[in-house]
């Protein structure tokens, strides 16, 4: 895979960041006061936001290691990998699955584990259209019109896209919608005949969804969907988590309209990764200490706050699970300038 270097702008960006930073001495020992770890994370959420949660994070780690962390939140998913770079021996990052292939690729970045969010570790794109629609199979999909968020989304365009290209089916008229919502506006209102979306299962009482069930569990019931006093999208006791679910405030009728045809291939979720040089031993000591703090009251107010990442805990991942991201990128012949519109 061939990919594009970052512009001066980036790089300034990352000096100034690097600036910061204290200086050290050949003395200092990682995780000093003068030489603490650096830990970035992607500005995808307020940054004030990530800035006060991360430092909940970094006293609950410093408690149960004894080392220094620094937070740091970078302008820029770009400049985030790119300051993990130059600080190999003494960063670690919170960044998604494009970001951590471009970091691996660019200088060697390792991942070490997983977000999890309400049990997985993993996410799915769905291919949705009308309920009312003569559409059935995958193959039913070609010469159709296809509105998608952006090409920079790995769930509503580069997964579908290699999906399509892998099964030999040539969509017609392409829509570009701006967003998730906007893909099930634009397949609720008829003005594309599928959309590509994300997909979270939904949470079923007493019978937890499992990968290779239906994704619509309640398909013969739709009729009873409905809106919580809690504001949340319901078919009976079920309660919906992909995207048809952001627009059930002005479509509360959605899941009646709009159904799912199928799901992609689970996506790895975002990761934790560590610089290539970063000493392996601490870096067990981090994750053990992150797991522990992911089951105490001050995970929700650092990631797992709803306003941050919405982590809900985080499992160990091989660099393996990227694979299937690596392999789209070259499908579809990406460069870091399209993942990150640079």
């Amino acid at each position: 895979m061939r990919l594009r270097t970052f512009s001066v702008f980036m790089i300034m960006a990352v000096l100034l960041t690097l600036a910061a930073l204290p200086a050290v001495s050949a003395q200092d020992a990682l995780g000093s006061e003068a030489n603490p770890i650096q830990v970035y994370f992607v500005p995808s959420v307020e940054a004030q936001t990530i800035t006060t949660g991360g430092e909940v994070m970094a006293a609950a780690l410093k408690e149960a290691t004894g080392l220094n962390f620094q937070v740091f939140v970078p302008t820029s998913y770009a400049a985030t990998v790119e300051a993990m770079c130059a600080a190999p021996g003494s960063s670690m990052g919170f960044i998604p699955a494009a970001g951590y292939v471009i970091a691996n690729n660019r200088c060697g970045v390792e991942v070490s584990g997983a977000a999890v969010r309400r049990g997985w570790s993993v996410y799915w794109a769905a291919y949705i259209v009308r309920r009312d629609s003569p559409i059935y199979t995958f193959g039913d999909l070609a010469g159709k019109s296809w509105a998608f968020p952006d090409s920079g989304s790995t769930s509503g365009f580069i997964a579908p896209s290699v999906e399509l290209a892998a099964a030999g089916i040539e969509p017609g008229e392409r829509v570009e919608a701006g967003g998730h919502n906007q893909v099930v506006q634009a397949v609720y209102s008829g003005e594309a005949e599928f959309g590509t979306t994300f997909y979270s299962p939904p949470l079923v009482p007493g019978a937890p969804w499992r990968v290779g069930d239906n994704p619509e569990p309640y398909d013969l019931t739709v009729d009873e969907s409905r809106l919580a006093e809690d504001g949340n999208l319901f078919v009976g006791d079920i309660r919906i988590l992909d995207a048809r679910a952001n627009i059930r405030e002005t479509a509360p009728d959605v899941i009646d309209q709009v159904r799912i045809l199928r799901l992609s291939a689970p996506i790895p979720n975002d990761t934790l990764s560590f610089g290539p040089e970063f000493p392996a031993d601490l870096r067990t000591q981090i994750f053990d200490a992150l797991v522990a703090f992911s089951a105490t009251e001050g995970w929700a107010q650092s990631i797992g706050s709803e306003d941050f990442y919405g982590w809900s805990g985080i499992d160990p991942i091989a660099d393996s699970a990227y694979d299937p991201v690596r392999l789209q990128f070259e499908i579809l012949g990406l460069t870091e300038a399209d993942v990150f519109g640079g």
